[in-house]
C-alpha cells in the first residue's frame, strides 16, 4: 500500500487525501489518538462500503464524524447550549461526544438518530475535513499485536502492511508513532446528564 509522510498539515498530502474522498474512497489517516480509516462522509455509497470493510451495522454500532470545528460539526448534529459550552471546553482533544444527527447527514447515519463527533487535536485531520469542505466519516483501525504488542508505539506502516492488497483503501497517510489508546466517548444526547461510555486518551469532568 502506498504510504504518504506528512507531519502537521502538508498542503499538498491534505489535498490529495480529501480529492481521494471525494472520489468515493478510504483512506487511513492520523488522528491525535488512532490511526482511523476515513471517507466522505456525505458520499453514501462510501460510508457503506467503510462499514462493510470494518464490519460494522449502523443500526447497532454507531458511526463518527471527524469536523473541523464546532462550527462544521453543528451543520450535521444539534448541539444546544450546553453541548456547545462542552465542546468548546474539550476540543480539540481526545474525546468522541455523541450527539443528535442533524438530516444533512446520510441515511445511514440517521438509523441511530445519533452521531459521534470528533475534533482531534491533530492538525491533518482537521485540514481534511476543511479542505474536503465537510465531515470525514472515521472509524479507528483494529488494534491488535499483529500490528501493535502490549506496550508498544503504532506506526503506520504496520497498518499499512495490514491493509495491503485492500483495493477499498486509496493509501495510508504516514503521521508518525502514536500510543494504541482510543478517544473518551461521552454521550451528551442529553446535555443536562452526559455520560462516559468509555474511558480513553482524553480527562472528562462529569
Amino acid at each position: 500500500m502506498r504510504l504518504l509522510s506528512c507531519r502537521g498539515a502538508d498542503r499538498r498530502v491534505v489535498a490529495e487525501a480529501a480529492d481521494a474522498l471525494r472520489d468515493g474512497k478510504i483512506i487511513i489517516y492520523p488522528t491525535d489518538t488512532l490511526y482511523a480509516l476515513g471517507c466522505d462522509a456525505l458520499n453514501a455509497r462510501a460510508v457503506e462500503k467503510l462499514c462493510r470493510l470494518k464490519n460494522l451495522n449502523p443500526e447497532k454500532n454507531m458511526l463518527s464524524i471527524v469536523c473541523r470545528d464546532i462550527s462544521q460539526a453543528a451543520e450535521y448534529t444539534r448541539i444546544d447550549n450546553k453541548a456547545f459550552r462542552m465542546l468548546k471546553e474539550y476540543l480539540p482533544g481526545a474525546f468522541t461526544f455523541i450527539l443528535p444527527a442533524a438530516t444533512k447527514l446520510p441515511k445511514v447515519f440517521r438509523s441511530r438518530k445519533s452521531v459521534g463527533v470528533r475534533i482531534p487535536d491533530n492538525d491533518f485531520a482537521r485540514a481534511l475535513a476543511d479542505e474536503l469542505g465537510n465531515p470525514v466519516m472515521s472509524s479507528s483501525v483494529e488494534i491488535d499485536e499483529g500490528i501493535c504488542a502490549q506496550g508498544d508505539t503504532l506506526d503506520a506502516y504496520a497498518i499499512a502492511d495490514r491493509y495491503d492488497g485492500s483495493q477499498d483503501i486509496a493509501f495510508a497517510v504516514d503521521g508518525g508513532e502514536m500510543r494504541p489508546v482510543p478517544s473518551t466517548i461521552v454521550d451528551i444526547m442529553e446535555s443536562d446528564a452526559p455520560t462516559v461510555i468509555r474511558q480513553g486518551a482524553g480527562i472528562f469532568e462529569e
